[in-house]
């Protein structure tokens, strides 16, 4: 018979150790192939040139749509609908009835009674356990992720997803749409032709250089990106397709964190939750790697106030968490920041690896080095405990790694800190660790978020730019 959360929990016993020996293997950008070119030459390009990021199989899409839609989703965000008209985008953001953040998905407004979300597992799982409850009418249709590994299966989708970025890409957009594109403001929609196609177009860029995100159905997936790669080909362009490996790092330079732990798996108010959610959910199934370990799960847990989504709190409607965060306001909170880690420490962390019979420091991949569902090293002043580390990879642009996570609110900028990497006690049951390494001390500075001076001087205004 098949188990709920609740069940399992209550089975493992200690939710942390439960998270942290998970078994489900590495996190995957699914599908797409891990390199067109190489990693390196394709985070160049959307530095330098232009580049197509493949997005339509890595997350989740999720329709709601009925005559409750918009009172459904406002009340279970921390964002206000009441200048959230046709044809915008909004980044969704729910939380817990304590003010901790369950995850984000981007929502795009279609019509007055139907919205679309695009993003990870956690969020759309939320809206879906609501729905069951039968208190709005609305209705749910649910596009889950891609398979992991597909093992030559066959995958389709409803919608293909593609985003082309850049300095040149302005150039591509011109060429495929037979003359200029409308001036299409910061996370605004509007219709471009890809060729003969009619398609939606998202004004947006996920490392802070100029960008749009189209998309349509997914059986004209591979017809919409041969006409992508030849209007740049016919407009000078040297385009980039991207891989998975380098798709997952653009965001160390813009400043995203995209997979903060679910904040669900304590509070009697989402005991309904934990009981809805199977044994095969992102919950059930996800894992903790890091440094960090705590026997409190509620360490993990981050608010929006930490990740820089201030900006997006409203007060002007009732949803789950506005007690918790209006008393939230005002008061000092951990922030987010960028680290920028020590080349010696890093080489010295790799050098060990290649001494026969020694006991080596935990592998570092590159470009991507997180292993785990949720990552969380601990960030050390001293002996004190000051942050949290929280997404890795390195940047070939910036020739260094980086990581996003949290500090606590007197750490200032230009602080060298310690950054534990790697498992105590050899590493946990995890498939994705190798077994027997050693924790290094790697110094890292803390540095501006965004990373990327681009991302910081050029972006719209909005979360990733204005201090809050």
């Amino acid at each position: 018979m098949a188990k709920n959360l609740t069940q399992i929990l209550k089975e493992r016993g200690n939710t942390v150790e439960m998270l942290r020996n998970s078994r489900i293997g590495m996190y995957i950008y699914p599908v797409v192939a891990p390199e067109f070119s190489n990693w390196r030459s394709e985070q160049q390009a959307w530095r330098h040139s232009a580049v197509l990021f493949d997005q339509s199989h890595h997350m989740d899409e999720l329709i709601v749509e009925g005559p409750d839609a918009e009172k459904f989703l406002e009340g279970l965000a921390i964002n206000s609908f009441a200048n959230f008209d046709t044809n915008r985008a909004k980044h969704y953001v729910p939380v817990t009835p304590a003010g901790h953040v369950i995850g984000d998905m981007i929502i795009f407004r279609e019509r007055q009674d139907k919205f679309v979300l695009v993003g990870r597992a956690p969020t759309a799982n939320w809206l879906r356990y609501n729905a069951s409850l039968g208190k709005h009418d609305v209705k749910l249709t649910h596009d889950p992720r891609s398979p992991s590994r597909p093992d030559g299966k066959e995958v389709n989708r409803v919608h293909y997803r593609f985003q082309i970025q850049g300095p040149d890409a302005p150039k591509i957009f011109e060429q495929m749409n037979g003359g200029p594109i409308p001036d299409i403001k910061f996370f605004h929609v509007d219709w471009i032709n890809i060729g003969s196609k009619k398609v939606q177009a998202l004004r947006h860029g996920m490392a802070g250089a100029p960008g749009l995100e189209v998309w349509g159905p997914y059986a004209e997936k591979d017809e919409v990106r041969d006409i992508i790669v030849k209007a740049a080909k016919d407009a000078g362009v040297d385009l980039y397709l991207v891989g998975a490996r380098a798709y997952s790092t653009n965001t160390l330079e813009s400043g995203w964190i995209p997979s903060p732990l679910p904040a669900i798996y304590t509070g009697d108010e989402l005991q309904g939750y934990r009981d809805w959610l199977t044994e095969d959910s992102y919950e059930a199934t996800g894992s903790i790697g890091g440094s960090l370990v705590s026997e409190n799960i509620e360490d993990y847990y981050v608010t929006p106030y930490e990740l820089g989504y201030g900006i997006y709190i409203k007060f002007d409607h009732d949803f789950v968490g506005r007690a918790a965060l209006e008393a939230m306001k005002g008061k000092p909170h951990r922030k987010k920041v960028t680290f920028e880690w020590n080349a010696e420490d890093v080489m010295k962390v790799i050098a060990s690896n290649f001494v026969p019979g020694e006991q080596p420091y935990k592998w570092i991949d590159l470009p991507q080095p997180n292993y785990a569902s949720s990552s969380a090293d601990r960030i050390m002043l001293g002996d004190r405990l000051v942050g949290m580390s929280m997404f890795n990879g390195y940047s070939y642009n910036e020739r260094c790694m980086l990581s996003l996570g949290v500090v606590d609110p007197d750490i200032k900028e230009g602080n060298v800190l310690t950054l534990i990497w790697g498992e105590p006690n050899g590493g946990t049951d995890k498939t994705s660790i190798e077994k027997g390494h050693k924790q290094a001390e790697i110094r890292v500075r803390v540095s501006p978020t965004p990373y990327a001076r681009e991302a910081r001087e050029n972006y719209a205004e909005s979360w990733r730019t204005r201090k809050v």
